[in-house]
Parts: structure tokens; sequence; C-alpha cells
């Protein structure tokens, strides 16, 4: 029926003699349609005016089933309404003053037409203007960064949206939670749209997402959203953010000068006791009972002041350390038992020392 249809639609004055009985007949049943239709008076009087052929959009995706509406604006009129793709007639329907609709699938490079819809009554027919469809791929969900310069007052915000996959153009919009902040920026090639925002310190913790759209309807995707924390009273967690690498840069360069100050204290320290007289190294040692505290704790010591000056930093970062330790070398010498302890109740084999500081 297809096909035998369609073949009338290019052999209408054949048709029109060898069937002129049955369209007269078909004319006694629609008073409407007058016998005698002169197709050169529909021409002048335009009773039959070209039809228009539209679909609800010109952009799809590969495999996509498309509808095509095609619409006569005679209302009166019985209409055969025929769907060509380049030369080739693809269906054929029969309808009066409503659009008649044309469903397919476009697979190939070929199914984009373009497509034209004809309509006719009896020898009298019109051409719509030719419809193309194009193929896009849909948007990925787009990928948002957020940049911050902290200020006192203020904070200054860049926001980056981008979508790394689907036709171009796309178009980019920015939400602060789900109010639009931004107008619509197009991007006609693979580079992130940006969006600037300045705002005074707040309290409020600030969500933004962004969306991207091509040509391709109901297609829209979301980007995840994004915290900003806070900057009202204690920063917190972003003040840290921010403040971090230049807290560990300052620690390192404490760290550093006090090594060197405490290393040239040692030297100088050294060099004092080593100009003083020591006598502690050519007393002997008599019953076993004594211990040599001369020796030398250099080592030790400067590490345990470097240790208690970082303790007292990490553990105490808003108080000046300003304390100092002094550290004595005690020097042991031989002296004369006292006179109370000549009395009956000492015990011989004593050896007695004065502590020097």
């Amino acid at each position: 029926m297809l096909s035998t249809r369609c073949a009338a639609a290019f052999k209408h004055q054949e048709r029109h003699r060898s069937k002129s009985l049955q369209f007269t007949s078909r004319l006694k049943k629609l008073p409407v349609q007058k016998a005698a239709l002169d197709c050169e008076r529909v021409r002048k009087t335009n009773e039959l005016p070209s039809p228009s052929l539209h679909s609800e959009t010109d952009t799809v995706r590969r495999g996509q089933n498309v509808s095509l509406s095609c619409l006569q604006q005679n209302k009166s009129l019985e209409i055969t309404y025929f769907l060509f793709r380049g030369g080739k007639c693809l269906q054929t329907q029969d309808g009066k003053g409503e659009p008649v609709t044309f469903n397919l699938t476009v697979s190939e490079a070929h199914d984009l037409g373009p497509y034209k819809c004809k309509v006719q009554v009896a020898n009298c027919s019109k051409y719509s203007l030719p419809f193309n469809f194009t193929f896009a791929d849909p948007v990925t969900a787009p990928v948002l960064n957020i940049s911050v310069i902290q200020t006192k007052t203020d904070r200054y915000i860049t926001l980056r949206c981008i979508s790394f996959n689907g036709s171009l153009p796309i178009n980019y919009i920015f939400f602060e939670k789900n109010i639009t902040i931004s107008p619509v920026i197009s991007k006609d090639v693979r580079k992130p749209a940006e969006f600037n925002i300045t705002e005074s310190n707040t309290a409020e913790v600030k969500e933004y997402r962004c969306k991207a759209k091509n040509r391709l309807p109901d297609h829209a995707k979301y980007s995840k959203p994004v915290t900003i924390p806070s900057t009202g009273g204690d920063c917190g967690p972003f003040c840290l953010q921010l403040l971090l690498p230049g807290l560990l840069l300052v620690l390192i360069i404490i760290i550093l000068v006090l090594a060197f100050w405490m290393l040239r204290k040692y030297k100088a320290r050294k060099a004092m006791k080593d100009s003083a007289p020591r006598v502690c190294r050519n007393i002997p040692m008599e019953a076993g009972i004594y211990a040599n505290v001369c020796e030398n704790q250099a080592g030790k010591r400067i590490l345990f002041e470097i240790l208690v000056v970082i303790l007292f930093l990490v553990f105490y970062p808003g108080a000046k350390y300003s304390q100092e330790i002094h550290y004595a070398d005690p020097v042991f010498q031989q002296v004369a038992p006292r006179d109370q302890e000549n009395s009956n109740n000492s015990k011989d084999g004593y050896v007695y020392s004065e502590l020097v500081l």
C-alpha cells in the first residue's frame, strides 16, 4: 500500500485520469471540496498552502527515535500526506485538519535527511521546506574546581567547570545550592568555564555546583557539590589549611636558629670548661663507692635542650619561651673529716669530698 501511494505521488496526473469516476464519488461525500477543483485556482487563492515539517529537536543521538510532524493549514480538505527522504518516499497518511506524525529512527548518516512533506488533494500537491537532523554526543557530568584567595575581610572565589565529553558548544551555569548565580557561559572549545565571586567573610558554609548542557534536549548534567567552610570567627579547618605551610616553614626556621644558637653556646661553654682547672679526673676513687660525674655529657645535653624547646613550642604555641637552663659541673675534692664525725660512732673506711659548683 505504501509503495503504491508513493508512486502515485509522482504520477498524480495519470492517477487522476484513471480514477476520475472514483474521485467524483468522493467529492459528493465531501461537499466542502467542489468537483470543479482547479489547481490553478487553488494556487491563486492559496486554498492549499505549502505544509510545514518540524520536529521537537533537530539534534539527535545515534539510534534515537524521533517524530516528524507535517501540518497543513486548510482544515476542510481531505489531504494525503507523504514523507520523503531525498527522492525516496518513506511513509504516507491521510488526514484532515490535524497534523500528522511520522515516526522513524535516526541511526546512520543518511538518516539525517533532508526530509520533505508533501500534501496532495486530487491532482494538486505542495511540498514543505526541507528538514535535516544533526548528530550530537551527550555531555558527561562536569567537574567543578574552586580556588580561594583569603584576606582579613573578604575572600575571592573562582569557580571552574568543565565537561570532558559531549558535542560542542556546551553551555555552563553555576549555582549556589539551588540558586543560579551566573549567566549562561557558552564554550565552543574544550576549556573550563570560569566565574568569579567576591564575598565578605561569613560564618555560613557555602555549597556550589555547576550544570553542563549542549544542543541535546533533556541531557543536562550536574557536577558534584563542592563545599567551602565558613570563615566567621574561628576559621577552623579552612584557616588551618591556608596557614599550615607557613607554620611549618616558620617552625623549621625556628628549630634551625635554636640549633645554631645552642651549638655556639655549647662551644663557648666547652671552651670555658677546658680552660678551668679540672681536679676530679686526678682524684683516685676510694672504696669503689664514688662515681665520676665529670664525664662529657655535651651530646646528650644539647639534644635535651633542643627537645625541651620544640616540645614547649608545640604544646604552648602562643607563649614565649624565655627560660634558660643552666647546668653546673660538680667537682669533688677530698677534705678532712669534721669534728662531729670523729666521735665513737664514726666508722672507718669513709672518704669525704666537697662538692664545688
